[in-house]
């Protein structure tokens, strides 16, 4: 467990970090540090994102909203995270955050929600799924957040498809290869919602030379458990 309480600042508010910077924090973070943590003037912090990689700092003065941290020094360097890009169909709510959170913390780079013929719900919540994701890096202390594109239909997707990147798709019941898969870093993954894809649906897929079609096993997994299964056996062989 960290000595000291981790936050994600987005390298686009703010100027590159540096040693003797002072910087100020959103009002959210304060109220978070001050009163569900309990902080105060003096305190350790860690600061990070994708750009300034990780920061050491000191709590210079905290009141209600208000923060400013003075950073000390690097204590990691930038290093982007080698991971895959998952493709899934909405779920339930708590499911779909669970896709998030656990997602973000096997290292997946990007999520692309898509929408399928048997997908259960057709909105999702933006804001709260990229809250879920900066908390899941805080707590796992990867130096990037995933980023979350916007609900788009998987057959615009398909057809917008880069044809040298792989998408390996879990097409349940089938005769494709069981996993392990070779993913390459930047490829991506593929799960379809609960009930699974729709007989045409599977056949678009296995049409797409890009398509890598596999299975997850003779076994019925719920969406979200098919997900980090797929995720995790991608990055395995990375």
């Amino acid at each position: 467990m960290r000595d000291c309480p981790r936050l994600f600042i987005s390298p686009e508010t703010i100027a590159p970090m540096g040693a003797g910077a002072m910087l100020d924090l959103e009002p959210g973070q304060a109220h978070y540090l001050g009163t569900v943590l309990r902080q105060q003037a003096g305190a350790a912090i860690a600061l990070f994102n994708a750009r300034d990689g990780e920061w050491q700092g000191v709590i210079d003065h905290l009141r209600r909203d208000r923060c400013r941290i003075r950073l000390v020094e690097q204590t990691r360097a930038p290093v982007a995270t080698l991971g895959v890009c998952l493709l899934f169909a909405p779920l339930k709510r708590d499911a779909t955050e669970t896709v998030i959170r656990m997602g973000t913390e096997l290292g997946v780079t990007r999520f692309r929600p898509v929408v399928s013929e048997r997908t259960n719900t057709h909105r999702i919540n933006a804001a709260r799924l990229q809250s879920i994701a900066v908390e899941a890096a805080e707590q796992c202390e990867r130096l990037d957040v995933p980023t979350i594109d916007p609900l788009a239909d998987l057959p615009v997707v398909l057809s917008q498809w880069p044809e040298d990147i792989s998408l390996f798709a879990a097409l349940e019941r089938s005769n494709a290869p069981a996993v392990p898969v070779m993913a390459r870093p930047g490829d991506c993954v593929l799960i379809g919602p609960e009930g699974g894809f729709s007989p045409r649906e599977h056949d678009m897929l296995r049409a797409r030379p890009f398509v890598r079609p596999l299975s997850l096993g003779d076994l019925v997994l719920r969406a979200d458990t098919a997900a980090l299964a797929l995720v995790g056996a991608g990055l395995k062989a990375l």
